[in-house]
């Protein structure tokens, strides 16, 4: 008969999974290739622990890749329920694309070198971020604060300078700069001089 409680090894296989995939995204913003030694290391697990739960380099990036977007898509609702839609973009484009964006140059390289077919990847993972777009706009027209009809995909296509921020400079600043241009480009009345 169970009880409903989580075993305290299944909740401890779980941590470590957890921290072996934010270990290796935190590897991944520096650099695109994986050492299973400095993940177990950063992660606080032994190296078997990391090959136990990712037999192969291309299944951690894999892994990495769906975390991240799920990430992103997940976190939307959240933040449309905690901010004003404008801060929520702002939040959402500063705070988790950013991240995501430094994270990807390494992530799309390893992509790129590991043996991962176009098959393997997240046939999906292109529209959810379309889909977690479109709902940010969507909060933000409702608002009044953006102009109706703006494509999602040209709203990510603009986002994607993030990919060239410095990890090791005022990535955060960076950020939120590319989100107020592009932000005076989304907005309902342009009070341009």
């Amino acid at each position: 008969m169970t009880t409903g409680s989580v075993s305290p090894r299944r909740a401890d296989t779980r941590r470590n999974h957890e921290r072996i995939l934010v270990a290796a995204a935190e590897s991944l913003v520096r650099s695109d290739e994986l050492s299973f030694n400095a993940i177990a290391k950063s992660a606080e697990v032994g190296v078997g622990t990391v090959y136990r739960h990712f037999p192969t380099p291309e299944a951690l990036i894999l892994a990495v890749y769906r975390r991240e977007v799920t990430h992103l898509v997940d976190v939307v609702p959240a933040l449309l329920e905690q901010y004003p839609p404008e801060e929520a973009f702002r939040a959402w484009t500063t705070d988790h694309l950013a991240h995501y964006m430094m994270t990807k140059r390494g992530l799309a390289n390893a992509l790129r070198t590991a043996a991962v077919s176009p098959s393997e990847l997240p046939a999906k993972g292109f529209e959810a971020m379309i889909g977690a777009i479109s709902a940010l706009l969507q909060a933000n027209v409702d608002a009044g604060t953006v102009r109706p009809g703006l494509d999602p995909e040209t709203v990510l296509r603009g986002l994607g300078g993030l990919l060239y921020l410095d990890p090791a400079g005022d990535w955060r600043g960076q950020a939120a700069a590319l989100a107020d241009l592009l932000w005076q480009g989304l907005r309902r009345t342009c009070h341009c001089d």
